[in-house]
């Protein structure tokens, strides 16, 4: 048991170095991807074409956006297996990208350590199911990752933030601060400050106090 474990170990760190290599490699590119393509208020197109691509993706094919799905899906379960965690995994293209979503299995308070303080954890094993998906394709990927639906109930939650800040907003016209957020939940904020009268939204700040001010419309 203790060679076995000491195998994973040692697995576990080879390829968290390859992982961090790669990582360096993509820093430019994939830095720009998210903040730009995620978050950057500034550029409300980008945004919207973040969220649900009208050309597939850049132009790529679904095949192609389902296979980077099915890699990372590999991927997550090759770590739910050392982790010894039970978990169904869904492999989905939806507003074309590429989605992987793990389904609680018999035990989903197991599953939430992978989801770790707002969504930590999570965003940390998406970026490491993307480098796993570049690894092997050589393209840099925009796969979202869930686990449990937690980035659906969190959507909720910050849909009701938003319009909280826009509703102090407007009663006394003066700009309103966030708390800082990652670039997921920025731009869940984004999108419902955009489609309310009376108030606009950006981005200010850099990672990880990068945080959202929501101001009346000039």
């Amino acid at each position: 048991m203790t060679d076995t474990t000491s195998d994973l170990e040692a697995r576990g760190t080879d390829s968290e170095d390859e992982e961090l290599d790669q990582k360096a490699n993509l820093d430019a590119v994939d830095d720009d991807a998210d903040d730009e393509a995620e978050d950057d208020a500034e550029d409300d197109a980008e945004d919207a074409t973040d969220e649900a691509p009208a050309s597939g993706g850049g132009g790529r094919a679904a095949a192609d956006l389902f296979r980077e799905s099915e890699i990372a899906a590999d991927y997550v379960e090759g770590l739910l297996d050392i982790l010894d965690y039970d978990g169904d995994i869904d492999e989905l293209v939806v507003g074309g990208r590429p989605v992987v979503e793990v389904v609680e299995g018999g035990d989903g308070r197991r599953l939430q350590a992978l989801v770790g303080q707002r969504g930590a954890t999570l965003e940390a094993l998406q970026e490491l199911s993307r480098l796993a998906v570049f690894r092997q394709t050589g393209t840099p990927s925009r796969l979202l990752l869930d686990v449990g639906g937690y980035r659906a109930l969190r959507r909720k939650e910050l849909g009701a933030i938003a319009k909280n800040a826009a509703e102090k907003v407007k009663e006394y016209g003066e700009a309103v601060r966030l708390e800082p957020m990652s670039a997921f939940e920025r731009k869940c904020v984004h999108d419902v400050i955009n489609a309310l009268p009376g108030v606009e939204s950006e981005s200010e700040g850099v990672e990880p106090s990068r945080r959202i001010v929501v101001r009346p419309t000039a």
